[in-house]
């Protein structure tokens, strides 16, 4: 501990873009932050934040063995100068990394106390520090939130907790982490549900836990608009672990909660593809339906493992599947105050620091070469083309009369009676728009 954090990297100098030919493994050959593409620089488009929690909280322990990391920060006896060296080393990495954004949970970035009101005061403290870092390094913070799963008073969730004070010190929770994202000039909040849920029916009365739920969020927006912080509330959808069922089980779970609730005009979705596959749909799928539903906001990139079943945080490295994400992204207009965080984890076995380093490098040029693959397909129509002749006949005079509703059942079902129509189905053309892509990438 009495050695500079900054050292942890060693003595580098930021990782630049050094093209397609670049030999040097920390160098980007496809991330170049100033090329324009479809309007926007390539980090205007891609908005890169790294997360507190896996990249500087993890040790590397899973269910059969602890700490494989040995991280320095880790270990002390003054819980504040460890977090205080963590901070060092966070935004000497967002140094080299040469990104615009990070994230945080409250207790990633601050001793968690014993109570609220030492929570507060460390909150308060460690909020100066990254006031300082901010300023120094131009590094923003891109959204902010509060863990309300680790304790053990969360044990039965949170908003969702039968028990009215849990939900109290849940509130005060909140409203430092969103009140520290506010005073960091944060662009939006995120509420993660990691316990609002159930484990068994047996014991759980739902609508009681959903109205807590949303009146919860309801609370957070009117301190949000009480405090004047402009950004979106995010939520981030999720299905299973740690609860067998979570109510923000997909964003279309998402979008009929927060009708019901009367909350779409404050929340937004905050979508991850390992969530996306453990609610049995593809990322795009999410991306597509955040963006037709109108509460799409941000997204975490990252990646799961095809054969194992639970939440495995892996770096985004599939350029084919990214491309098709980058495409819905872009097709509905790119990110507002939203962006890409990285809540992604090293394995275990990666227990040298540049390890993260080379993580980080190599998610950030697969996303910029997604996003190349996604500006050139949109161009060129490969999708959106055949995807408008496919539904073409909705533009038409009838279509547009019965989607506006001009026509009754009777008299649709009466013109095709009079007409004697027999449409005949055509080929959705798969295999030829699967190859279309293949070429694209």
């Amino acid at each position: 501990m009495n050695a500079p954090a900054t050292r942890f990297f060693g003595a580098l100098e930021p990782i630049r873009f050094q093209g397609t030919d670049a030999t040097d493994p920390l160098s980007y050959r496809w991330y170049d932050k100033n090329r324009v593409v479809a309007g926007r620089t390539m980090a205007e488009h891609l908005r890169f934040a790294v997360c507190y929690w896996h990249s500087f909280c993890w040790p590397g322990g899973d269910p059969f063995g602890g700490e494989t990391f040995l991280r320095p920060w880790m270990h002390g006896v003054d819980p504040m100068e460890m977090a205080k060296a963590k901070a060092d080393v966070a935004f000497d990495l967002f140094r080299l990394l040469d990104v615009p954004f990070f994230t945080f949970h409250d207790v990633d970035a601050a001793p968690e106390g014993a109570n609220l009101a030492e929570q507060a005061k460390n909150v308060a403290a460690i909020c100066d520090v990254f006031e300082k870092k901010i300023e120094e390094t131009g590094v923003k913070l891109l959204w902010g939130t509060a863990n309300l799963f680790s304790h053990r008073r969360y044990m039965a969730g949170a908003a969702t907790n039968p028990d009215p004070e849990v939900f109290a010190y849940a509130a005060g929770q909140v409203r430092i982490a969103l009140e520290a994202t506010k005073r960091l000039g944060g662009a939006n909040y995120v509420l993660w549900g990691g316990r609002e849920g159930y484990e068994t029916l047996l014991n759980t009365d739902m609508k009681r836990e959903l109205d807590q739920f949303g009146r919860f969020l309801a609370m957070v927006a009117e301190h949000k608009h009480k405090i004047g912080f402009d950004g979106p509330l995010l939520i981030e959808p999720k299905p299973r672990e740690p609860t067998k069922h979570q109510y923000d089980f997909d964003v279309a779970t998402v979008y009929g909660f927060l009708e019901r609730y009367d909350l779409l005009a404050d929340v937004k979705v905050n979508i991850e593809q390992n969530h996306a596959l453990l609610a049995g749909h593809s990322f795009e799928h999410e991306v597509m339906l955040a963006n037709a539903l109108g509460i799409f906001g941000s997204i975490d990139i990252n990646r799961g493992d095809a054969l194992l079943g639970w939440d495995t945080d892996q770096f985004a490295m599939d350029v084919g599947e990214l491309t098709l994400v980058f495409h819905e992204i872009l097709k509905g207009g790119g990110f507002t105050t939203g962006g890409m965080n990285f809540d992604a984890k090293i394995r275990r076995q990666s227990i040298d620091p540049a390890d993260l380093l080379h993580a980080h490098v190599g998610s950030i040029d697969a996303c910029a070469r997604a996003l190349l693959n996604a500006a050139a397909m949109l161009e060129k129509r490969t999708l959106t083309a055949p995807r408008e002749a496919r539904y073409a006949g909705w533009d038409g005079a009838e279509g547009q009369a019965i989607l506006a509703g001009k026509r009754s059942l009777a008299e649709v079902a009466d013109r095709a009676t009079a007409e004697g129509l027999d449409p005949q189905p055509r080929s959705g053309r798969q295999e030829f728009l699967e190859g279309e892509v293949m070429r694209s990438l």
